[in-house]
């Protein structure tokens, strides 16, 4: 470290400056910022939940307080307008505050509700990017994956053929599946190519964009519902035409609000078809105990085991029979832990055929009309207060 230019004391030349206060711009500044913030949380009575640091959480009597933190955007919501009003007048006192109400815009998500439905859309957002893909007029598109790629598609791609462009929007496209899951497969076979992106790799980001063209004002609803977790895996196998990896999505419903999902490709290379579904079932096991232990810093503890959906037959004799142990010697960390967790009776194995497995759209391009049929299983629709 050194002094500062024009801050120089020659007097004292080794000396350096001490950083009495974070300063936004610093790397520091964000940890410092939280930490400060939190410490004063807690000596409020707050604690944070052990799923979630961003998570805090107030219990005192029948009071019940969640406060969500993200940087400095802070989300609150409890059982106990007086609660929550003393709380926000002892935080104001030491933070400057900008109290707006209920919400309806957070980190650039719309939340609409009425009664006891909820609405969650990023309409704004999806728009701000087919401006900045310079396609505001192109014409909409009824699925964002194609099964079979065209002969001729440089001409078609040409308004992408910018590698910065394509890495511009294929990030931003990223965000946009907070409420548009639809979209995660799509999104991530783009993001496997921001390195050197081609042809054909710029004609499904502008397929995808024409997509979004028709669909800006779907989203996700929340309803008021029982509290039982369901889950659906899947893995399509060598799904990887270089490299031969295959490919893992799952998704996970509270009642009937879609609360997870992921695709992922496998880091290994699986040898069967039955080794790359238990690779998904794994990491969708491992999601879900994680749902389970974020439910109940909410006091929600439900004594059910979670229902997970897998269509692959050889892949849930796997996770009940031991008999198996010899052959699965290369995946035994996984065979182990998901036979674990159905033993402590956590979870529970529930074969599905194959037209219903929902977790189908996160791992494979479809066609229109299955797509549609899983979309809607999804729940995700336009907005219904329009």
């Amino acid at each position: 470290m050194r002094q500062p230019k024009g801050f120089e004391d020659p007097a004292y030349s080794n000396h350096v400056c001490l950083l009495r206060k974070a300063l936004f711009g610093l790397k520091q500044a964000l940890r410092q910022w939280y930490t400060t913030f939190c410490n004063h949380l807690f000596s409020l009575g707050f604690s944070p939940s052990k799923a979630d640091p961003s998570l805090l959480i107030f219990h005192q009597g029948h009071t019940k307080m969640f406060l969500l933190i993200y940087v400095d955007d802070i989300l609150i919501t409890d059982n106990n307008k007086d609660a929550i009003s003393t709380f926000l007048h002892q935080l104001n006192q030491t933070f400057a505050l900008k109290h707006l109400g209920s919400a309806n815009h957070f980190l650039g998500i719309r939340i609409q509700h009425k009664q006891d439905k909820y609405f969650m859309s990023q309409e704004s957002y999806a728009i701000s990017i087919i401006q900045q893909a310079n396609l505001i007029n192109c014409n909409s598109a009824a699925n964002p994956s194609c099964t079979k790629l065209q002969v001729d598609i440089a001409m078609e791609s040409a308004t992408l053929s910018d590698p910065m462009t394509y890495q511009k929007i294929t990030g931003a496209l990223q965000y946009l599946t907070i409420t548009h899951p639809d979209i995660a497969y799509a999104v991530n076979t783009l993001s496997q190519h921001m390195h050197a992106p081609q042809s054909d790799h710029n004609f499904l980001l502008k397929r995808l964009i024409r997509y979004i063209k028709g669909t800006t004002n779907f989203g996700l609803p929340i309803n008021k519902s029982d509290l039982h977790l369901t889950t659906y895996s899947d893995g399509d196998w060598a799904s990887d035409p270089i490299n031969r990896k295959s490919t893992s999505g799952y998704c996970t419903f509270l009642s009937s609000t879609l609360v997870s999902w992921t695709v992922k490709k496998q880091t290994t290379i699986s040898r069967s078809s039955t080794e790359s579904e238990y690779r998904a079932l794994a990491a969708s096991t491992a999601d879900t105990i994680w749902l389970k232990r974020l439910l109940s810093g909410f006091f929600i503890t439900p004594n059910d085991p979670v229902d997970l959906h897998c269509d692959n037959t050889s892949a849930i004799a796997l996770a009940i029979n031991p008999v198996y142990h010899a052959i699965t010697k290369h995946i035994e960390i996984d065979h182990r832990f998901v036979r674990e967790h159905i033993s402590n009776n956590l979870l529970r194995l529930v074969p599905i055929k194959t037209e219903d497995k929902i977790a189908d759209i996160f791992t494979k391009p479809l066609s229109t009309p299955r797509f549609k049929k899983l979309r809607d299983k999804l729940t995700i629709s336009s907005d219904p207060f329009v």
